[in-house]
């Protein structure tokens, strides 16, 4: 034997309105808990399903002194869907009004595309002006890296790097020359040290090589 199919969302809110609809009374919650178990709504669901329909503006609601009060009767639900119908039918009319809008634009592009054997020329000159168009940029990529604002940023990038190369050197012989001055009895440790990290005695500042030229083509800049 299957197992009852428990109510669906729909099915809840629909067993919650009918208590409020045959009574036409107004409920706490933990009264439409006690009530929704009788509709086959179990309580543990009342909550949320009262919320959807208070959402919905199906429910009103209202604090009174420390207690929620829910309440809904037929004459209320019955103005809400006709609020909803009527809005709904004023979305139908615009949208059916911009739909004749939009046909009416379509039809007016169309013109002067006919399709003809002079279109149809037009259409592969243009094709062909497009190809030689991707063409071209794909060889003009070729030469970037000799664009002058690209080699002007590159040598400014070299210009910087140079400069900080420098500067962390500067600060290594600054370095050595404090650990010498304070430790002199550690000068033959300081070495062991220096060479492992790569701190040799041909350690010395960077000259600034000038950019080599790149060639192009045949011919070099």
């Amino acid at each position: 034997m299957s197992k009852k199919r428990g109510l669906s969302l729909e099915e809840k809110r629909e067993k919650m309105l009918q208590i409020f609809y045959e009574s036409q009374d107004f409920f706490l919650l933990k009264e439409l808990e006690k009530s929704g178990p009788k509709k086959g709504v179990i309580a543990q669901s009342v909550k949320d399903v009262i919320q959807s329909l208070v959402d919905d503006d199906l429910v009103s609601k209202d604090k009174i002194g420390t207690s929620v009060y829910f309440w809904s009767l037929p004459s209320c639900a019955g103005n809400q869907l006709r609020n909803v119908y009527h809005k709904l039918e004023s979305e139908l009319k615009s949208n059916k009004k911009r739909y004749v809008e939009l046909a009416n634009q379509c039809e007016a592009l169309k013109k002067g595309r006919e399709e003809s054997d002079e279109r149809e020329e037009a259409l592969a000159d243009l094709k062909a002006i497009e190809l030689k168009h991707n063409e071209l940029k794909e060889e003009l990529g070729k030469y970037a890296d000799n664009d002058p604002a690209v080699v002007e940023a590159m040598k400014e990038a070299i210009e910087v790097a140079h400069a900080t190369a420098n500067r962390w050197t500067d600060n290594i012989f600054t370095l050595k020359q404090w650990c010498s001055n304070n430790f002199p009895q550690a000068k033959e440790q300081l070495e062991n040290v220096y060479n492992e990290i790569g701190i040799t005695d041909d350690l010395d500042y960077l000259e600034l090589v000038p950019l080599p030229l790149r060639a192009v083509g045949n011919s070099e800049l």
